[in-house]
């Protein structure tokens, strides 16, 4: 392939959301470890994260719903390198000097010609930023093969972004971990989110997949690994 192989990786209710509500306030990280019934089990979901591959993509946004901004104790040092898309931006000086000393290696992708990472650059050995006048997915993931040769890479962003890898055919594997909780919402983000179809000439955009394990976990907790069928 010419680009790395790439599974989404997420924590989702049984009714498929990936968020407490439609509030950036609202993070599942920090709200369902409150929620009885459902914190007794949300461990195992942090260590089959630990397991997945070395080069993670998320967003700006996703981590500063998280609190990189503020935090003001350090995350241990981890052997992992993050892909980081932010346009806005929603990082401040405070989460890339965070990121930096929590990850080995922070791959900054933006289009926003005055993000602050530039200005940071020299500072951190370990920042490489990524900038596109506009962002095409396949030209990133196929960049990130030819320059860090990543054979892999697991997406944890949010649902519209998700979305867009969907729509654009750009994900092989879907591994989700199931929390025991019921959320509702019609605003409330889930796993994949952004545009509709909107006639039966768009069907081909949808996804089969093929089930590749179902575990049962400690809880009430359900592990699922699906392939993305193509022909």
């Amino acid at each position: 392939m010419e680009r790395p192989v790439t599974t989404l990786f997420m924590l989702e209710s049984l009714d498929g959301k990936i968020n407490s509500g439609n509030s950036d306030n609202l993070d599942a990280d920090k709200d369902w470890c409150q929620i009885e019934g459902v914190k007794e089990g949300l461990h195992q979901y942090y260590e089959i994260e630990a397991t997945t591959d070395y080069y993670s993509l998320n967003t700006g946004r996703v981590m500063a719903k998280i609190g990189v901004n503020d935090r003001k104790e350090y995350h241990e040092k981890v052997d992992v390198s993050f892909i980081i898309i932010d346009n806005k931006p929603h990082l401040n000086e405070h989460g890339i000097d965070y990121l930096c000393n929590w990850v080995e290696k922070l791959i900054l992708v933006t289009t926003n010609q005055n993000h602050i990472a530039f200005s940071l650059k020299e500072k951190y050995e370990n920042l490489d930023i990524l900038y596109y006048e506009v962002l095409d997915l396949k030209t990133l993931l196929a960049d990130m093969k030819q320059k860090y040769n990543a054979e892999k890479i697991t997406i944890q962003s949010g649902g519209n972004l998700n979305g867009k890898f969907l729509r654009e055919d750009l994900i092989d594997y879907v591994n989700v971990v199931i929390a025991p909780l019921l959320v509702g919402g019609r605003d409330t983000s889930t796993l994949i989110d952004g545009d509709s179809i909107s006639t039966v000439n768009e069907l081909n955009k949808l996804k089969a997949l093929q089930l590749i394990e179902c575990n049962k976990l400690d809880d009430s907790y359900i592990w699922l690994k699906y392939k993305i069928i193509r022909k």
